[in-house]
């Protein structure tokens, strides 16, 4: 067994405190997006309620799977996608769209899905997961 350098160990607690204070935001963020608070916002992006309540669950899921070691790259890949949305949506179609919060959100999300690239590795099929390293 390989005994790991305190640089691992400190990186490793790093990535843990953000993978939990992002699964907190987006616990807070998808109750926010199933109550009232965004319903005009959902209403003016113009796809229906459907998405405002699908954003919720996918970010809700993203939150649990922060918290999975077996997940959690997989999970911040995830919130990416759905923040890469979001600021594409406050940007050209809200009127008065503000995409500074969800860029500053894909920063840390960005890195735990890199550092955990790993994980979402593991997840493939053997084949799909590239050749195996003798």
């Amino acid at each position: 067994m390989h005994e790991r350098t305190a640089g691992a160990r400190a990186g490793e607690i790093v990535l843990w405190i953000l993978q939990v204070l992002l699964a907190a935001y987006f616990v807070y963020s998808a109750t926010l997006l199933f109550g009232d608070d965004f319903v005009r916002k959902f209403d003016e992006i113009g796809f229906g309620q459907w998405l405002r309540y699908l954003t919720g669950v996918l970010e809700l899921a993203a939150a649990i799977g922060l918290l999975v070691p077996r997940l959690c790259g997989l999970a911040a890949l995830g919130l990416c996608g759905v923040l890469v949305g979001a600021v594409g949506t406050e940007l050209f179609l809200l009127a008065d769209g503000d995409a500074v919060l969800p860029a500053i959100l894909l920063v840390p999300a960005a890195v735990v899905a890199w550092f955990r690239r790993d994980t979402v590795r593991a997840l493939l099929p053997r084949s799909a997961a590239g050749p195996a390293v003798g």
